[in-house]
Parts: C-alpha cells; structure tokens; sequence
C-alpha cells in the first residue's frame, strides 16, 4: 500500500506553458461546425500547458491545450520533434495531449474531411502555431523537461454548483434506473484537482478536470479565445492569483483547467428556452414550433459575455480552494500504457452467450440538428430514429449507406456514411489512441472523444474497479481526460445511443461503442498492472502529405491615399472615468493578423506613463481587452484595405494617470509580397 509522506511520494516534476495561438482572421473556428463562424479577432491568447512526471526511468507528459480536441496529426507532428530532440525519451505511450474544448479557437489542424468541411480543408498556420507552441525550443514541453526537478503532488476533491446541467436528460433517463439511482446528480459536479509543489513546499502547477462544454460563448462570436472563455478565463484567473504582476502567458506558475466526460454535460444553466417566446423548448427534440434554430440554451448571466465570465469564475473559485487545501499526497508508481486500436471492428462480450461488434464510422440525421448550445439548420431534429425523405436522396447523391452499415448502426438513422468514404482521404477515423496515465492511486483515462456523462461513470468506475482488485488497500482515484490524442466525435451509453439524441447521433461507431471502450480500458489497466507489454494494435495513420488546403492566403494589404499602416482612423477620447467602467476604442488602418507570427506576440498594448516612462499593463491575452479586426468594405477587400479596432474595458481597480493604446501588425506589400512589421498608437488620454 502507498500512504503517508514517505519517499514513495517524491517525484520529478516540471511544467511549462506557451502561446499557441493560431491565425486570428480568415480563417473557421472549430466547434460549432458553422461556416459562417470565421475569426476576426483576438478576446484572449491560446496555450499549451505541459506537466511532466517522472519515478526512475518511467514518466509521463500531459499536455493541456486550448483547442477544440487532441488531434492525431497534432500528436504525430509533436512526437516527430520530440524524437529528433529527445530520442527514446518520449513516445505515443507516455504523451497525451488533451483539448479543453474551446468553441472559440481555429480549425484546420484535423486529417479528417468531416473536420475540414467547413474550415476549407487543412490549415497549415494553425497547425503550426499549436505544435510549435506545444513543443518547441522554450516552449511548453521544453520548458517542463527542462525545468524538471524533484517535487511532490498533491489531490483534492470537491463539488462545483450551478455550473453545468445536462443538456439531453431525455437521453440520460434512458439509462437503467438503479445505476441513475446510485448518483446525485445528472451530470458531474466533482472537481478533482492535483496540486504540484517543489521541494522547499512551493507551488509550481495545478491540473484539475471538471466536465462541462465550453459552450458559453454561441455560435456567432468571431473573437479567437482560449476555451470559450469558461476555462480560459479560468486560467488566466488562476495564473494571475499565482503570478501576481505578471501578464498574461507570463510568470512561473501553470494552471490547467482540463476537459472530462462533458458530452451531455452544459454551462447554459438556465436551459434551453424558445427565444422569441420565452416559453421552454419541446423536450424530445428540442425545437420551438418544429423548427430547432429558436430552441438555445442561455447562461446564468444578461449576455453571453457575463455568463462566460460567471461559469469561469466559479471555477477558478472553486480550483483555488482545492488548491489552497489539498493535503492528500499522491504516493506510489507513475506508469504508462497506450494502444491504437482499430474501432470499427471491435468484437464485444456482452454476455456469457452474446457478442456484437463496432461499426464503420457514420453520423445520424440528428447530428445535424445541432444542440441547444448551438443549434444546426433546415428542419433536422434531434431525437429522429427514422431520417427524412429529402435527406436520405440528398444523402445517396452524395453516398448511401450500405445495408450493411445501417443494419450496424440501428436504430440510428444514417445521414452521412463517413466510414465508407474515402475521397480524398478518410472522412472520419477508424484508428484511435487510447491511453491510461498512473501517478500512485491517480489514474487517468485518456479518451478520443466526448462521453456522455454516464458513459464516463462506466468507464471510469471500470478502470478503478481493476486497479482495486489488484490493489485492495489503495483507494484510488480514476478521472476520465477527454477529447485526448484523437478525435471520434462522442460516445453514448447504449441506452441513450437509441434514443438518437446529437450525442447519441455522433456516437460514430455504433451502439455497442461505449462497451469497446470498456473493454479496452480494462484490457489497458489489466497490462500496466502485471507490467506486461501489450501488442501493436491498429496503425495511425500519418497522412500530412496527402491533405489539401483550400484557404487563400493574403494577397495584399494597402491603406487610402494619405495613410499609412497603424495610422488611427478613430482615435481615444481625452478623457474616461473609472467609476463609470468607461470602454476606450481605437481604430487603425491595420494589415491581415495572419501576416503576423500570433504565436508569442501581442497585437495589443495598453500603456500607462510611469516616471515619465511607457510601461506595459495590459497586452492581448487580458480578459479587459479585444481586438478586432475586418475589411473596410467591399471594395477594401478587394484593395486590400482593412481595420483593427481595440478596445479596453477600464476595470474598477484601474489606477488613474495617462494611457496610449498601442497596435502592433504586419502588412503584405502588394509590389514583392513581402511582409513587414508596423506600429501604430493613440493619443495619450486621461483616466480618472
């Protein structure tokens, strides 16, 4: 048994953080699936956040990133460089790499068509910016290997409220009424935190999981933001506390808001209601007069702005009193197993006499549909077992299903046959990672996917129940870390698979999914128990050299007659009052953000004269400041004439004194091409 605070419970630790922010204009934001949801702006900076543990020769990195999900062709790209840096050192088994779920983030860094449908493809200076922060000379990684000292871990644990609900109770009930029985609620209030300290007794680094969708924020935000704001906004929070004078992406000190079983799992506490009547939204589909594009969800606060702000309060709240009381040592063996495993033809046991099998990949009709968090357009429902007639021969123009796959998929009616298409390169994923993280009675599942709320209390029960088996006298903590590694949509319970809600339509390898899972994990803590190894499994595939990008790259950037880039259009007022949490607003003629390495710049400064002397107090990643960029018009698209207005909300604890908003850009010279950096900065104004 590991207890108390002897040697078993010191460890190797480092941790490290870097920008990984991606393309700030121009380009689709994963999460919503919505093309019209493209990035003009930047509210708040993304990061990669690396914690590193290590006993004797075994170790394991887990990498916290502000991006919609893990990719494989994230990982893959990441592991190359590691190998080049590292050799031996780090491989697929011991790195995961785990999304928060941001809404608010670039897409283009999946391998898979479906992901790339409405971001036109794979985009490259995405996927640069997120590997080159995560693993990079002094960049997350590096800095948590090469910071790595002795140090020991903390755990705490503790119900968070009036935080999230379930946004597909419909579904949820479906599942059998004596294990609904067995939980308070239906969906996960536990916070469960690990507290990193060196080894004089000071704090280095927090982790905590808490499932909710970071949903906050809807669908028409433009503004690039580390997880929605809900953990982000958490973690700047967090970071700040820790860090005190540094801004934002700057001082020592790691904290990691981390995704869990959040599938089903909302922070629009108030519910969907239908928003032209006020009234609440028909519970089986979710729609207002059959239509689901009125049926949305709202958050506890006026707009979607204060509710971000609300969710993510309460839970830098609650991490900060885990943190603050977290006694429990974390003591005893760190240990990694990981395998690909081919999903779409697993055989599972379902009893002693019975056996079924996973599917290829395919999306239901109510995949379409959306959720309440962000509704899908047309007249797609959630909940249909049945499809639709214009559908179906919309869809078998594209590409019918097979009987075979639609038998392998019932009860879920097939829109899109992702499995068997294959042009130009596979729709969805058949190959998946899956990975289980020891640190002593600390066990982390690492998932491809998004589960549902009790697929994760399965799951995780499973996975404990193995290692306490083995290890009766060890009370174990088993977390599940979601959106890890590679994407496969989401897994349902079986139980809710057939009541076809979007969760259960995104369930993409049948109704027998969540049992694969099980059975793989058991199968996972199973061989690190004995310490066996385990066989080679299914194969990623690495196929960054067949994938096509479709997003034109800037052409120009030029200013009226007269101007120059940075020149202000609409500059300060002379004067703005505290008290009356007064916004400043600049507007400068600016260059496209994607001519600018966004990773670790700001395009923003706000500067106050300190001694006669210009000093930084705020830059791009604070919650208090936006910056927003657009074309001037038609015909300034077509000239190459564009906008950036910043804005600073002036908080209460402001101290009065003269400021200048300073803008930072780069801008491509249609004669050569090239691109080159500019400055611009308003007048010097008074706050009082």
């Amino acid at each position: 048994m590991f207890s108390g605070k002897d040697a078993s419970s010191s460890y190797i630790i480092g941790v490290g953080r870097a920008d990984i922010t991606g393309p700030a204009a121009d380009v689709n934001m994963m999460g919503y699936a919505n093309p019209n949801q493209v990035s003009g702006g930047l509210h708040m900076r993304q990061y990669a956040r690396a914690f590193l543990v290590q006993q004797g020769r075994n170790r394991i990195l887990f990498v916290n990133v502000d991006a919609c999900m893990g990719s494989l062709l994230v990982k893959l790209e990441v592991l190359k460089v590691l190998k080049q840096r590292y050799g031996s050192l780090y491989d697929a088994g011991n790195v995961c790499i785990s999304g928060t779920h941001t809404h608010s983030a670039p897409a283009g860094f999946l391998q898979d068509v479906l992901f790339q449908i409405t971001s036109m493809g794979y985009v490259p200076e995405t996927l640069k910016a997120m590997v080159e922060g995560i693993v990079e000379n002094k960049q997350s990684i590096h800095i948590a290997h090469e910071s790595a000292a002795p140090g020991k871990i903390l755990m705490n644990k503790g119900e968070l409220l009036d935080s999230n609900i379930n946004r597909s109770p419909l579904a949820y009930i479906n599942n059998p009424e004596q294990e609904r029985a067995r939980y308070k609620y239906n969906v996960d209030k536990d916070m469960i935190l690990l507290k990193f300290i060196d080894a004089n007794g000071k704090g280095i680094g927090m982790i905590n999981w808490f499932a909710v969708h970071c949903t906050s924020m809807n669908n028409t935000n433009s503004l690039i933001s580390g997880d929605n704001k809900d953990k982000g906004y958490a973690e700047l929070l967090f970071e700040e506390a820790m860090n005190p004078g540094s801004k934002p992406g700057e001082g020592s000190f790691v904290a990691a808001f981390a995704q869990s079983n959040e599938g089903d799992v909302s922070p629009n506490t108030r519910g969907p209601h239908c928003i032209d009547t006020g009234v609440p939204c028909d519970n089986v589909h979710s729609t207002c007069d059959g239509k689901v594009h009125n049926c949305i969800a709202s958050g506890p606060g006026k707009d979607m702005f204060e509710s971000t702000k609300i969710i993510g309060k309460n839970q830098f709240d609650k991490a900060m009193s885990l943190y603050k009381n977290a006694k429990s040592h974390v003591t005893g063996p760190v240990h990694a197993v990981h395998q690909y495993i081919n999903m779409t033809n697993q055989t599972v046991t379902l009893n002693a006499t019975h056996t079924a099998t996973t599917c290829k990949p395919a999306m239901g009709f109510s995949f379409a549909a959306g959720t309440t968090d962000g509704p899908g357009v047309f007249d797609f429902k959630q909940g249909d077992t049945s499809g639709n007639g214009f559908w179906k021969i919309v869809r078998n123009f594209l590409h019918g299903p097979s009987k075979e796959l639609s038998a392998c998929h019932s009860p879920k009616p097939i829109l899109l046959a992702t499995g068997e298409m294959q042009y130009p390169y596979p729709w969805q994923p058949d190959v998946v990672d899956t990975q289980l993280f020891r640190i002593g009675q600390f066990l982390i599942s690492a998932v491809p996917g998004e589960f549902t709320t009790m697929s994760g209390r399965r799951l995780s029960q499973a996975v404990q129940e193995v290692f306490t088996e083995a290890e009766p006298n060890v009370k174990f903590e088993s977390v599940i870390a979601g959106l890890s590694n590679t994407y496969s949509d989401y897994i349902a319970t079986y139980e809710e698979y057939h009541v076809q809600r979007y969760e259960g339509a995104s369930t993409i390898y049948g109704p027998h999914t969540l049992e694969a899972y099980i059975q793989q994990y058991k199968r996972l803590s199973q061989h690190m128990i004995k310490d066996a190894p385990l066989g080679p499994g299914g194969e990623a595939h690495d196929i960054i050299d067949k994938l096509k990008s479709f997003v034109l790259p800037v052409i120009m950037d030029t200013t009226p007659f007269g101007y120059s880039m940075g020149d202000t259009i609409v500059d300060a007022n002379d004067t703005y009052y505290q008290v009356n949490g007064d916004t400043v607003s600049v507007q400068f003629y600016s260059g496209n953000p994607r001519n600018s390495p966004t990773f670790n710049m700001t395009f923003l400064e706000v500067q106050r004269l300190v001694n006669q002397t210009w000093k930084v107090v705020l830059n791009d990643g604070a919650w208090d400041t936006r910056f927003i960029w657009e074309r001037s018009s038609f015909m300034g698209n077509i000239r190459g004439i564009s906008e950036a207005t910043i804005k600073w909300d002036i908080s209460l604890n402001t101290p009065p004194g003269k400021y200048r908003v300073h803008h930072y850009g780069h801008y491509k010279w249609a004669l050569n091409h090239k691109i080159y950096p500019y400055t611009g900065h308003s007048k010097v104004f008074n706050v009082q």
